[in-house]
């Protein structure tokens, strides 16, 4: 059976397979976005998902085309969500710094040599605001 499977077939099977896993990954986005999207009503994301279900290729193109700006926003709206999250856990794990931790930093700069006095003395009156 393997002798008989030419190149053209191998072409057409990686193909198809990668045009259903396309596929997937589309169907997937467009439920994905139905689901997340806050300006629809429960009855319209019942409609789009029964017509998605039910005439799948009609149904996934036809939302791309009415909603497909609005995927888009959703999109980045939920990224930058995410980023501002992800930047206040940061924030909330590293600490508030406080004015003296800045100058106890600065401190050791100076005496580590990394910093001469001139550098030293402009920097600790920046953080005191003198």
């Amino acid at each position: 059976m393997l002798a008989e499977f030419g190149t053209g077939q191998v072409f057409w099977s990686l193909l198809w397979f990668f045009l259903f896993f396309i596929w997937l990954g589309l169907l997937f986005q467009v439920f994905g976005d139905i689901f997340r999207s806050r300006d629809m009503s429960g009855i319209a994301k019942a409609l789009w998902s029964f017509l998605v279900i039910v005439l799948p290729y009609f149904g996934v193109f036809l939302y791309l085309i009415v909603r497909g700006p609005k995927m888009q926003q959703n999109a980045i709206a939920a990224a930058k969500a995410q980023d501002e999250a992800m930047r206040d856990y940061i924030r909330t794990a590293a600490g508030p710094t406080s004015t003296a931790d800045e100058l106890a930093r600065l401190a050791d700069l100076h005496t580590s040599g990394k910093l001469d006095d001139a550098e030293y003395k402009a920097a600790k009156a920046k953080l005191i605001g003198a």
